[in-house]
């Protein structure tokens, strides 16, 4: 796979991000993959506000979160079915505001798909909208895919064989989430000003439609499930008061 970062303009709120895409990548190849920041998502529909005091800031967690849990570094949430930290809510290179998710990250993603498809003339076209999120008992952190339009974001591997013969029986292959580590490895965590990145040869299943659906794992059979159940949350997705 190959991965080319881009270097770009600072974006300003409520910029229109297609042409802001189109004038940093003039063209791309058919069967590629575009990885996107989510923080130019929160600006693009200018989801900025100015930073606020920690019990205000507490009230926010909350509103974007379907389930939180303060902890001594930060608030661990689920938001649209994700575990992450604060909600998605960013204060890094946000200029001394606060960037939310915008909802709906499906459909604007899906949305940026049909544009610059339009643009560059290509058909395989894929977008993935990556945030920065944490592994349990590792340091550091990495991406994931908050959103994802034109391929296939599993791939069902259950029922091949491997190098030896045997059947697999419970792999499927998160395309997505690894799609955002790869280019958000790439694209930097600091000051490198590269929030866009081109993947090619991605190996990824390119499709008109997608289920945002797929990517969900129940609870229940989570790898984490008695960790779950051990802080209170279900599948319901009940608000932790």
């Amino acid at each position: 796979m190959k991965i080319t970062p881009i270097k770009t303009d600072l974006f300003a709120v409520r910029e229109d991000l297609p042409q802001f895409i189109v004038r940093h990548i003039p063209h791309v190849q058919e069967n590629t993959v575009v990885a996107v920041a989510s923080k130019l998502l929160a600006l693009w529909k200018g989801e900025i506000i100015p930073e606020p005091d920690e019990a205000q800031k507490e009230k926010l967690i909350r509103r974007e979160s379907t389930w939180a849990l303060k902890t001594a570094l930060a608030w661990l949430t689920v938001k649209d079915g994700m575990v992450m930290t604060n909600a998605g809510i960013d204060a890094s290179n946000a200029g001394g505001t606060l960037l939310l998710l915008p909802p709906n990250l499906y459909e604007l993603a899906a949305d940026l798909r049909r544009k610059l498809g339009a643009v560059w003339k290509v058909k395989n076209l894929g977008i993935v909208i990556t945030d920065s999120m944490i592994l349990p008992l590792r340091a550091g952190v990495v991406a994931g895919a908050v959103a994802y339009a034109g391929f296939k974001g599993v791939r069902d591997e259950r029922g091949k064989k491997d190098l030896f013969g045997r059947k697999l029986q419970v792999t499927l292959v998160d395309v997505a989430d690894s799609l955002a580590t790869a280019a958000a490895y790439c694209m930097g965590e600091c000051d490198e000003q590269q929030p866009l990145a081109v993947l090619e040869d991605t190996r990824a299943e390119f499709v008109d439609e997608i289920n945002p659906n797929e990517i969900k794992y129940p609870v229940e059979d989570d790898l984490y499930a008695a960790l779950f159940r051990a802080v209170g949350y279900s599948s319901k997705g009940e608000k932790n008061d």
